[in-house]
């Protein structure tokens, strides 16, 4: 038996810096920046470090070169930035980055702040990137309403302010505001109209020399910069789209990095978190549009891509949540920690040459037909795969919900879902759960976990056997071994 360790197929660590070097230069060089390569290297080390964290699967140089285009030295720069500090991943701050920070902000009760007023030194710098995300000194952090990427512009922009001219500064600011997510319009007026009003504002405090056509420019290269931070909503593949939704799962459900040692309960919180988030994600505040930026029937087709795009990944999570609950309540009384691979068999992925439950599943002679394409395009995902991630610690497949839905169709998948929450907030029991199950579906399932567990112990009786074999030959057929002491 083979065992294979998790990897993420990211480039690494150094071929990442030299691209973010290579970004770097060209950048300053468009923007006439006097600037020591040394200084850019650091700068390059500095972007790496945390982009490389061993919890980021997504939110890596990958994606920060990908999101900054090749076109633009301000949204280059500023896409090399906008991920740098992302707490809720990491789950603190890199120490160089803290660097930029510390000066500017405070830990208080578990959570970041913007310092006091009188604590702040005298920086027009960090005033300006302030006055962009339309903060004030005092201000709690909010991590998931721009805690991230206002810590990302503070540490950009200080990082840079020795070459980049202030005008500069602040569009990358900007850039990185526009990357908060998923904003509606507030009383008519967008995120992107917002922040054209306080480049405004801050044209005239500051004495810059932007003009309304550069501010008007500023705000779609944010805008450029914000939808290719999430154009993997608009891909055209459902496939590909769960592939990079896989990816996001092990940056803030780290226990799912553990290999096959995670449990049925870790799997089945990352599954219910990412279910919850697209229920209440609305394709509509996904994308941005400024001026025509980008063009209507470009931003309609992404809309729509994206609409389909959460319809599937809803239903196809919907039904991993009911095949996982159904696990959840049927180990129960072994314990909390039960692991998944003990449940269904190790990974094939991590490991060769093991068992796996639907090994045991039965020929389902007359399977349910799909109703609809979504429900075809649905169970395709669930029987064949979405695309693979950059993490191995799950199947592309999902063998357990696909045979379910062959049985009782998406309906009961969705009515079994909904159940599965009760049971999950503790208002029904499992035993309850299992009960309004269909009978035929529990009982294979646990059918198939018998004979998952007899094959087990197969292979234990057969070791056990030829232990029981060399014991009986002649000791002084062994090498002669020291017992081990604690003396």
């Amino acid at each position: 038996m083979s065992v294979i360790l998790l990897e993420k197929t990211a480039m690494d660590s150094k071929e990442a810096y030299l691209q973010c070097l290579e970004k770097l230069i060209w950048a300053s060089d468009r923007l006439h920046a006097e600037v020591e390569p040394t200084q850019l290297a650091q700068i390059a080390e500095l972007i790496v470090q945390p982009m490389t964290g061993p919890w980021r699967f997504f939110h890596t140089p990958d994606h920060i070169f990908e999101v900054g285009g090749n076109e633009d030295a301000i949204e280059i720069l500023a896409a090399l930035f906008h991920d740098i500090v992302y707490v809720q991943v990491d789950r603190s701050i890199n120490f160089n980055v803290s660097y930029y920070i510390a000066p500017y902000t405070k830990e208080v009760n578990k959570q970041l702040q913007i310092r006091d007023a009188s604590e702040l030194p005298v920086d027009s710098t960090f005033e300006m990137v302030i006055t962009v995300f339309g903060f004030v000194p005092g201000e709690v952090l909010n991590p998931f309403a721009g805690q991230n990427e206002f810590l990302s512009a503070l540490v950009a922009t200080k990082a840079l302010e020795h070459f980049i001219k202030r005008e500069d500064l602040l569009q990358i600011a900007a850039c990185i505001e526009a990357t908060i997510p998923f904003r509606a319009a507030e009383w008519g007026v967008t995120a992107s109209q917002r922040l054209y009003d306080r480049l405004q504002a801050i044209n005239t405090l500051f004495d810059l020399s932007l003009t309304d056509e550069q501010m008007q420019e500023t705000v779609k290269k944010s805008v450029r910069i914000a939808n290719r931070d999430v154009i993997s909503f608009a891909n055209q593949s459902s496939a590909n789209f769960l592939a990079n939704t896989w990816n996001l799962l092990p940056e803030t459900n780290h226990n799912l990095t553990g290999c096959s040692f995670y449990s049925v309960r870790d799997y089945r919180v990352a599954l219910l978190k990412m279910e919850g988030f697209m229920n209440y994600l609305n394709p509509e505040v996904i994308f941005r549009q400024f001026e025509g930026c980008p063009d209507d029937r470009t931003y309609q087709q992404w809309e729509n891509t994206a609409k389909h795009n959460l319809e599937v990944g809803k239903l196809y999570l919907g039904c991993k949540l009911t095949a996982i609950a159904l696990l959840e309540a049927i180990s129960s009384g072994l314990g909390v920690d039960v692991s998944l691979a003990m449940m269904m068999g190790e990974n094939p992925n991590l490991v060769s040459e093991s068992f796996r439950l639907e090994a045991f599943f039965p020929e389902i002679k007359q399977p349910y037909k799909s109703q609809t394409d979504l429900e075809a395009e649905v169970f395709n995902l669930l029987e064949n795969g979405r695309a693979k991630s950059s993490s191995n610690a799950d199947l592309e497949n999902s063998p357990l919900a696909a045979f379910m839905v062959k049985i009782v169709g998406f309906d009961e998948m969705r009515y079994q879902c909904d159940r599965a929450k009760e049971m999950f907030r503790e208002n029904i029991s499992a035993d309850e759960f299992i009960s309004d199950f269909n009978p035929i579906v529990s009982e294979i399932v646990v059918d198939s976990i018998i004979k998952l567990f007899d094959s087990r112990k197969a292979t234990i009786e057969r070791y056990y056997t030829l232990t029981s074999e060399l014991k009986s030959k002649p000791q002084t057929n062994f090498p002669a071994r020291p017992f081990l002491s604690n003396d």
